[in-house]
């Protein structure tokens, strides 16, 4: 096995553990947590694929298959950027209900060491992090979640080839 890393990133979060595990799981609406990315998927069970997809569907980002799904305490799936060639990772939800909100645990682990998968990742993490504890406190998206998702759009465009959603059916 590759040498591999591992980063945990948490937060607590003044809401419900049901409005949080909402905004990590939904899939009828984007995950503005998730940089504006809607998940497509044919159920959240064990087994399942995943796609985190463009707000349009057109271009297909992430790709993984749920390895645990505990509503509403635990969700673990793989993950592999479909622009890299990297393996695949592990990312982990997890969700512990404490006096006056909800601790939020993210683990990205199995990690390839010095891949751009790693490091775009643990860039990624405080955002999303961030994002998740203010969409669930306050309903708004932090002023570099958005500048971020209109750097998305205008790009998406120029997306590889590789990328488009037809090249990652569920």
């Amino acid at each position: 096995m590759p040498d591999t890393e591992k980063s945990v990133f948490k937060v607590f979060i003044r809401g419900s553990i049901d409005a949080v595990w909402r905004e990590i799981t939904k899939t009828d609406t984007v995950q503005k947590c998730m940089f504006g990315m809607r998940l497509h998927t044919p159920g959240l069970k064990p087994g399942a694929p995943i796609r985190m997809r463009s707000p349009n569907g057109k271009i297909t980002a992430i790709v993984g298959e749920v390895l645990e799904f505990d509503p509403p305490h635990r969700y673990a799936h793989t993950f592999r950027f479909t622009n890299l060639d990297d393996p695949p990772c592990k990312v982990t939800y997890e969700l512990k209900e404490v006096t006056g909100g909800v601790e939020f645990t993210l683990i990205q682990e199995e990690m390839a060491r010095g891949a751009k998968t790693t490091k775009q990742m643990n860039q990624g993490a405080p955002l999303i992090v961030k994002t998740l504890k203010s969409v669930v406190e306050t309903g708004r998206v932090p002023f570099g979640m958005r500048l971020l998702c209109f750097i998305f759009k205008i790009m998406a465009p120029f997306a590889k080839k590789k990328q488009r959603s037809e090249s990652w059916p569920l």
